[in-house]
């Protein structure tokens, strides 16, 4: 298939080409079809091809947007330099050639804009899609402690209930309500980091210090699940600029999420290692792995690979932890991994 898609721009490119070409030859001569085709051809070509590669690495949004109509601009300025290069040599402004030339102008922009309106047509649908599955997993998140709730508090009401039940039922519920706090709170978080609506106190983040002092705080977790956790460091780590607090919530998420889906005597290692122009840390655990098709989809809001578990949560964490990333300039991913799961980020070092 990609292959497929350029040579298709590039038949329609000299399809054009020769079309323009074959008009000039019919209303002027040989010499002016020869000279067409030198110059329209070669415009024709790469702006084709120049637009299935934006295409289909543009990246979505406003942004997305922007470089969309960024290249259309630059695609009819070419053109325009096209038109008049052939009206100098060929026609001496004549105004059929003008038409001609427009019009070759307009299906190159055509031929463009089509992969793109496709591509932003296609993030559209993705979106709703998104937007119906947190709609639904919003619902059922609340939806499950507000009915543990109102049960509880209808056996609290109870007379028949023993104070000491009562109590009990009534840790249960602070258990529920925290939960729904915290629910509400990534939730809060994560609209205000989609939105970009940060206001973070930047620094220098030693990559080392906050590494080793994550792994340590998550000891007590790993060690109640029967998993080892351990810090790998690969000097030099360089510092990194941003906000300590967020980054160390992404690794307290990460390291959190591995542990939890890690079977008792196995282990989380946390590698911190110095790359060209930034630094990279991976959190790798030995648990059941993702497949392939679904290493993009875990950092979607609410998304579990296996419904059917029953680690604590809403599904928020990787999506918060994506957002803290990349608003720090950064990328995550999921690395291949032929045990377990390996979570990966890089960050750009303090300048």
């Amino acid at each position: 298939m990609g292959r497929r898609v350029p040579l298709r721009s590039l038949s329609f490119a000299l399809a054009l080409s020769l079309a323009v070409s074959a008009v000039v030859l019919v209303v002027y001569d040989a010499h002016g079809a020869r000279l067409t085709l030198t110059i329209v051809a070669p415009v024709a070509i790469l702006t084709v091809l120049a637009g299935e590669v934006i295409a289909a690495r543009r990246p979505g949004g406003l942004r997305g947007q922007f470089i969309a109509v960024t290249v259309l601009g630059m695609v009819a300025l070419g053109a325009v330099v096209a038109l008049f290069v052939n009206l100098m040599f060929v026609s001496s402004h004549d105004a059929l050639m003008t038409i001609l030339l427009v019009v070759f102008a307009a299906a190159l922009v055509f031929w463009i804009a089509r992969p793109i309106g496709l591509r932003a047509l296609a993030d559209l649908d993705r979106e709703e899609r998104m937007r119906r599955e947190l709609f639904a997993a919003v619902s059922h998140d609340l939806r499950t402690p507000l009915t543990a709730l109102r049960l509880l508090a209808t056996a609290i009401d109870d007379e028949v209930v023993e104070d000491a039940k009562r109590r009990e039922y009534a840790a249960r519920m602070n258990t529920h309500v925290r939960a729904l706090g915290a629910l509400i709170d990534d939730l809060f978080d994560l609209t205000r980091l989609e939105a970009k609506d940060i206001a973070w106190t930047m620094e220098r983040v030693r990559m080392d210090e906050l590494v080793s002092d994550a792994v340590e705080a998550m000891q007590p977790s790993a060690d109640a699940g029967s998993v080892a956790v351990r810090a790998e460091l690969r000097p030099p780590l360089h510092p990194s600029q941003g906000n300590h607090e967020q980054l160390q919530r992404v690794l307290f998420n990460l390291i959190q999420n591995a542990i939890h889906h890690t079977p008792p005597d196995g282990s989380v290692t946390v590698r911190a290692e110095g790359v060209k122009g930034g630094v990279e840390v991976e959190v790798a655990d030995t648990g059941s792995g993702i497949a392939a098709d679904q290493r993009e989809r875990v950092f979607e809001p609410f998304y579990r690979v296996d419904a059917s578990r029953t680690a604590p949560g809403a599904g928020l964490g990787l999506a918060i932890s994506r957002a803290i990333v990349e608003a720090h300039g950064g990328q995550i991913w999921l690395e291949e991994a032929e045990v377990g799961t390996r979570v990966r980020f890089r960050l750009p070092v303090s300048i």
